[in-house]
């Protein structure tokens, strides 16, 4: 099958069981020996660390929670499979056409339809980006803040957060030493909440 008839569909997967759903999808495929109608299946997701205790954690978010992407040549035997024998996998997203039946009748028929280019070029050029990239920091830490400082020579000071400087993951924090005022510039993972 030439690449040309392939387009992107979205499917629809259990809450949380994305990653099962296209595990169970990829086995299906390949039982059936259906390899050269699909050529890929996507569960778009970024890398966001998070910080906890001073520590900083690296997990996966989901961009599409609920959803899995395909790349394939439509047949009615790989839509059958993908609506009924995947686990945790619902079917594709639909839109309601009529279709006229040699029967002269005309019925509405839910029919997948395929991404456009310009979806599918953005939905991909974000997951490249974000496979390329580090990854996003979710700070938790308030301006007016009470923070203890758990690394560096000023271990054990307690502060205040002044500014966050999110771009750079440092924190801006007021502490009191030898009875002054001095501003520190700390990473994320040099202090922890009080």
């Amino acid at each position: 099958m030439s690449e040309s008839n392939k387009k992107w569909y979205v499917l629809r997967a259990a809450g949380g069981k994305e990653k099962k759903a296209k595990e169970y999808l990829e086995k299906e495929i390949e039982r059936y020996g259906l390899q050269d109608l699909v050529s890929q299946v996507l569960v778009p997701t970024e890398k966001v660390y998070k910080i906890r205790d001073g520590k900083r954690y690296c997990s996966e978010r989901l961009f599409y929670p609920g959803y899995v992407l395909i790349e394939a040549e439509l047949t009615g035997e790989l839509q059958y499979i993908i609506r009924n024998e995947v686990p945790h996998m619902s079917g594709f997203l639909t839109e309601k056409r009529e279709v006229s039946r040699s029967n002269g009748k005309v019925q509405e028929e839910k029919i997948p339809i395929p991404l456009r280019d310009s979806e599918v070029k953005r939905i991909l050029g974000e997951h490249d980006e974000v496979a390329d990239s580090e990854g996003e920091t979710i700070v938790d830490y308030t301006v007016g803040e009470a923070v203890k400082i758990t690394d560096g020579p000023f271990s054990g000071f307690d502060g205040t957060v002044e500014e966050i400087v999110e771009d750079r993951s440092k924190l801006k924090v007021m502490v009191v030493i030898f009875g002054r005022k001095t501003l520190l510039e700390l990473n994320f993972t040099q202090v922890t909440k009080e």
